[in-house]
């Protein structure tokens, strides 16, 4: 894998895999990119997308790859475009090295910030991110084409960041470009919702997620990622968690804890707990909470399919949103995760046994 630029951590990076930015290819996804390059050709592009699915199928790697095709391209109607199959752009071609580089003036980048005093990323994108993006973005084009704006995610920003996005959507210069790469779109703001055409991609198979991982160059063996992505459920993200230390061995352990529930196993959830305290265990609360993830999706489809009553599965909601609320204000306030996961096991065994 490609190592990490020097400087604060990426927060849409994961640990030293190549940045979504460097990733010159898309594994799967080929409606998606159609549909994209078609409304290109056609001088149709929606001023604003928002590119929604599941945590590492691809999001952003394919917003990147339209950035890249815009820039490398900035005139629909030329012929490069109109014969144009993809939205790929050669490694040698200097917008792929501009994008790789971040040596950009049209591109600007939407995430959350590294926080010097805390020495963690910040847990939204704050209004003040949104501004300086704005002010940028209202600069003239260096080079008289597309001005693009990649937020990633979304799902990160909260109110008052969300309506000074919504604000630069309404009132952007020419030729402007908003992508907006949301893991669940229903929970970005209805207003900013209404002025974007929507573009879901779903999970990768199996075999996509290991051909994508691979492509990554980790110096897991095959068996490894093999193993690693039938658990993954089509995230390459989440197969390069499990790829990580003994991450596959703790998923195990969460997995085997969630699934004796309404039964809670107290001595291994306490044990469980314990191993996700401290500022250098951040990689296993990160495991713990996509285990916990994949298992509501897991448990409200099977509940749903096997035809139980809706008060059962707005039990399930409920809980999962208690959950949810109680992990940003775990990671928000600094709160002792403990007390966080014994509140989690609380919450399910009592969604479970309703």
């Amino acid at each position: 894998m490609s190592k990490a630029p020097v400087g604060p951590p990426e927060s849409d990076r994961f640990d030293d895999a190549p940045h979504p930015r460097e990733t010159l290819a898309l594994v799967g996804h080929a409606a998606a990119e159609r549909e994209l390059l078609d409304a290109y050709k056609r001088n149709r592009l929606a001023q604003a997308w928002i590119i929604g699915g599941p945590e590492g199928v691809g999001k952003a790697t394919l917003a990147w790859r339209v950035a890249r095709f815009l820039l490398a391209h900035p005139d629909p109607a030329a012929p490069g475009v109109q014969t144009a199959e993809t939205l790929a752009v050669p490694e040698a071609h200097p917008a792929a090295r501009r994008v790789a580089t971040m040596a950009l003036a049209d591109i600007f980048l939407l995430r959350r910030q590294w926080n010097e005093k805390t020495k963690k990323h910040f847990t939204e994108i704050r209004v003040d991110d949104v501004r300086e993006i704005t002010r940028a973005f209202h600069q003239g084009s260096g080079m008289g084409g597309w001005r693009v704006a990649i937020i990633d995610s979304a799902d990160d920003l909260n109110r008052n960041a969300a309506n000074a996005l919504l604000k630069l959507i309404e009132e952007p210069p020419e030729r402007s470009l908003f992508l907006l790469v949301a893991h669940q779109p229903g929970r970005i703001l209805p207003t900013i919702r209404s002025r974007c055409r929507k573009l879901m991609l779903g999970a990768l198979t199996q075999e996509e997620t290991v051909a994508a991982v691979a492509a990554l160059g980790p110096e897991s063996g095959e068996a490894d990622i093999v193993a690693a992505a039938a658990r993954a459920e089509g995230s390459v993200r989440e197969t390069l968690r499990l790829l990580g230390g003994d991450a596959m061995l703790f998923d195990t352990t969460v997995n085997r804890l969630l699934q004796s529930l309404p039964r809670v196993d107290w001595l291994g959830v306490h044990v469980l707990a314990d191993k996700l305290t401290g500022r250098d265990n951040e990689a296993s609360y990160e495991t713990f909470m996509r285990a916990l993830e994949r298992h509501l999706d897991a448990r409200v489809k099977t509940l749903s399919q096997g035809g139980a009553p809706p008060a059962r599965l707005i039990g399930y909601a409920r809980a999962w949103d208690d959950i949810r609320d109680l992990a940003r204000e775990t990671e928000v306030f600094n709160f002792d995760k403990k007390a966080m996961v014994l509140g989690v096991f609380d919450r399910l065994a009592k969604a479970e046994a309703a």
